[in-house]
């Protein structure tokens, strides 16, 4: 699996506002991270503090990494890189960062060489920065990992349909209380498209018949506290002749 930085959007998707020892500043969630400090920072130095879940459980042993530099499209995390590993409670420390502000947080998706962007602007646009200060520790709110396995029935990946009223199946998903359904079309002046359309089973039917042309499809399930567990291989297509 390629290397890849994947930006999440709140109520995705996977969150992480900042706080500062029980402030309030720019929190982009409305969990909050335990602000007991595990690890006092060393003199001159600060750490950063905060939690990985999955499906609202701990996920112990996944790499995080602090960017000093970040490009979402380039070249990723950069510059200096501090890192740290999730103990059995899903926490991690990141410690002995020399006071500066740093551009990114990046949590490794389980097993995988892909990250999870953990930092995000207003509604989801630009990254919000990192201020680290001396002999303090910056408390990040808890980031929620989606896994990337649900499995896409019908269409099939790079099968042709004749009937232009599709419909979609997928595979139920462990936990999953409801689904969302984006379909884009390669003609990006075509009607015919869906995105985050909700679906609470396992199918959908086009609601008016799909033009012809090439499409796009990816489905994504989430949790009954609307916390997202997995999605479909991004690279679905299909033809409608």
């Amino acid at each position: 699996m390629k290397k890849t930085l994947v930006l999440v959007f709140v109520a995705l998707l996977v969150f992480a506002g900042c706080a500062k020892r029980g402030t309030s500043s720019n929190r982009n969630s409305e969990e909050k991270a335990d602000q007991v400090e595990k690890v006092k920072p060393a003199t001159g130095t600060g750490n950063v503090q905060g939690k990985v879940l999955y499906n609202g459980k701990p996920v112990e042993n996944i790499d995080v990494r602090l960017c000093e530099t970040f490009s979402r499209f380039l070249s990723g995390c950069g510059g200096k890189i501090y890192t740290a590993k999730t103990d059995k409670d899903g926490d991690y420390v990141i410690t002995n960062v020399p006071p500066k502000e740093y551009e990114g947080l990046t949590v490794q998706i389980f097993d995988t060489d892909a990250y999870v962007f953990a930092t995000t602007g207003i509604a989801g646009i630009g990254a919000q920065k990192y201020n680290v200060e001396a002999d303090k520790t910056l408390f990040v709110n808890p980031t929620n990992l989606f896994k990337a396995d649900l499995k896409l029935v019908n269409p099939k990946a790079g099968s042709s349909v004749s009937d232009p009223n599709v419909e979609f199946t997928w595979d139920a998903y462990p936990d999953a209380a409801y689904y969302k359904l984006t379909l884009t079309p390669d003609n990006h002046m075509s009607e015919s498209r869906y995105s985050n359309q909700r679906i609470d089973g396992t199918s959908f039917k086009a609601t008016k018949p799909l033009e012809k042309g090439g499409y796009q499809w990816k489905v994504e399930a989430f949790n009954s506290v609307d916390k997202k567990l997995s999605q479909s291989d991004d690279r679905i297509t299909f033809t409608v002749q």
